[in-house]
């Protein structure tokens, strides 16, 4: 067993139910997304994200690629969250929850296609 692999992919997979610990719930409910499980879905994004810079595969492109979106994604949809509460001053109202959830969703979809690219590449090697 190669750790080096290990730790990879539990990083991809941590990545993406961390994300879907934060969009679980009600869109609009700000009560059932903390803040906390969003930075922690960024943070762990991040290092999946620096796990993939060194693979030099077409299908290690994509995966940086989909690991890139879904920063991009859990990043800005913490800037919404920051300026809504610190700057405009309107708070977590249900249009600016389920803006910053609409993001974390996008993020989502790229962390799902990762772990199926993961699976897909793991099933090609071992054939």
């Amino acid at each position: 067993m190669n750790l080096e692999k290990v730790i990879f992919a539990f990083f991809i997979v941590l990545a993406l139910t961390l994300n879907f610990g934060f969009f679980y719930g009600d869109i609009a409910d700000p009560r059932v997304h903390h803040v906390y499980e969003l930075y922690a879905a960024i943070v762990v994004s991040l290092i999946a994200t620096v796990l993939k810079v060194g693979d030099r595969t077409h299908i290690g492109a994509v995966l940086l690629a989909t690991s890139l979106v879904a920063d991009l994604q859990l990043i800005v949809a913490a800037f919404i969250w920051g300026y809504v509460v610190y700057v405009s001053k309107t708070g977590l109202t249900p249009e600016n929850m389920s803006s910053i959830i609409s993001m974390s969703a996008g993020a989502l979809v790229a962390n799902i296609t990762s772990v199926i690219l993961l699976v897909a590449e793991t099933l090609m090697i071992r054939r």
